[in-house]
């Protein structure tokens, strides 16, 4: 996204620091001091973002339970400062671009942040236009209607300023104390063969699955950032282990009226998210993304390779050790920290406005998602779902919102077109009111057309994984 990498020489760094870390025999980092810097951030990070905790009946994860109640003490107020930080946003990409002050230009930080490519300033400013457009309810209803401008400033971007800001804060926690190190060694005997992707990308699923998927989209854009993905594993991860939490499963199925099949429903997801995450990887145009690093080069072996005469489990206790070891100042910390939160917040906010806003406008005033659906009707009835016809016009339109299909699908009298309607619609995964546009301004390289073509892949993949457990099920 920026014209300037600034994290090339970083990656450097760290290949030079893995490279000797590799090097170090267990002793030379086994110490109290290295093993409760492992721990006791490492640990702190797993219960902020991976451990369930039920608030109301309902399971979340700490980070998401801090970001409501941020949100809740913001009130009215939240829409009012997301306002201002996308129009800021804006402003400064603006002056950046055409001014280029030293002071923004000559520090690495506010360069990467503002000094994005001419396509990324046009969508800045775009998403300032509609959020000033929404906030004061002016110029075109389409624009600044409920079911477009307005859902997105209103119900979901104040919400992920407060995601974003306790995720990227916190997030150094799980990714600078070896944790990934750890899981990394020991889950590559897993994620290598069955997915083609480095261990510690599990970590990356799971913080998703039981939290957020914006979570697993900022940990994959700054994983990949630091070089411990290539191309292809951060486009891979971003697009197939983002997945929804349980959270918003538990909603999607209460809509459709089938809160007493979630169980099944979940079980379906899960199943069909894996089938998914085997095949669509295999297909162009994940397939066709390169194994490289963020600096152009490739990949030469996997960096949780174990060496002979060691464990899985024992080298990740070095690797993990040895990584806490590099952790020398609490400051440097607390910098990345607040780096990760003012560059997803000022960098993400306006593209989720802009890219959200503009699919949902297709989506509620164009039949074009309706006419997209229309050639799954012959696939639908050789599957033998009911009310194919009906069902068909959410097959697509779940790329603007994931909600969409489900408030489609209320109207449909089978149960079993219900639970597939609702099924599909979470395992497709992408859509752009927020997953899409989260991707499309964070580092991961993926393109708009891209993330279209994944969605209908994942579609096509899912759906008869999906139809034939309705069937075992109905």
């Amino acid at each position: 996204m920026n014209e300037a990498n600034p994290q090339t020489q970083k990656y450097d760094k760290r290949v030079e620091a893995v490279n000797s870390e590799q090097t170090l025999e267990l002793q030379d980092v086994k110490s109290t001091r290295n093993l409760l810097m492992f721990l006791l951030p490492s640990l702190i990070g797993v219960f902020l973002f991976m451990t369930p905790v039920s608030v109301n009946g309902s399971l979340t994860i700490p980070v998401a339970v801090l970001a409501k109640g941020l949100l809740g003490q913001l009130d009215s107020f939240g829409v009012t400062l997301v306002t201002t930080v996308i129009v800021f946003s804006a402003v400064m990409t603006l002056v950046t671009k055409l001014i280029k002050p030293g002071v923004i230009v000559n520090h690495p930080f506010m360069n990467s942040l503002f000094n994005v490519t001419p396509a990324w300033a046009v969508t800045r400013v775009v998403g300032a236009v509609f959020v000033v457009l929404t906030f004061f309810a002016v110029g075109p209803e389409a624009i600044h209607s409920g079911n477009t401008g307005g859902l997105v400033l209103n119900d979901l971007a104040p919400l992920l300023f407060c995601v974003f800001l306790f995720a990227g804060l916190f997030l150094p926690l799980l990714v600078n104390f070896g944790l990934l190190e750890m899981v990394g060694t020991t889950m590559t005997k897993l994620m290598r063969p069955v997915f083609n992707l480095p261990g510690r990308s599990a970590v990356d699923c799971f913080a998703s699955w039981v939290g957020d998927g914006s979570v697993g989209v900022l940990m994959t854009s700054k994983q990949y950032e630091q070089g411990h993905y290539t191309e292809r594993e951060a486009a891979v991860i971003g697009t197939t282990f983002s997945i929804v939490s349980i959270t918003f499963s538990l909603v999607v199925i209460g809509t459709v009226g089938l809160e007493a099949y979630f169980l099944p429903f979940f079980g379906t997801v899960c199943l069909a998210g894996i089938v998914v995450a085997i095949v669509v990887p295999r297909l162009p145009p994940l397939s066709n993304k390169k194994d490289l690093f963020v600096n152009g080069k490739a990949r030469t072996g996997d960096e949780e390779v174990i060496p002979a005469g060691e464990t899985t489990l024992s080298y990740g206790y070095k690797l993990a050790l040895a990584r806490a070891s590099q952790v020398k100042n609490a400051g440097d910390v607390v910098r990345e920290g607040v780096h990760n939160a003012t560059d997803m917040i000022l960098g993400v906010l306006p593209v989720v406005m802009a890219i959200g806003t503009a699919g949902l406008m297709v989506a509620e005033y164009t039949p074009l998602f309706s006419i997209l659906g229309t050639p799954f009707v012959p696939l639908l009835e050789l599957l033998q779902i009911p009310d194919a016809a009906a069902a068909s016009q959410t097959m697509v339109v779940g790329f603007a919102d994931m909600f969409l299909p489900a408030i489609l699908a209320e109207g449909i009298n089978s149960e079993m077109t219900r639970f597939v309607i609702a099924a599909l619609s979470v395992t497709q995964l992408i859509y752009m009111s927020e997953i899409g546009a989260l991707l499309l301004g964070s580092k991961v390289p993926v393109k708009l057309w891209e993330l279209f073509l994944i969605f209908l892949l994942r579609t096509l993949v899912a759906l008869p994984v999906i139809a034939g457990m309705a069937h075992l099920i109905f």
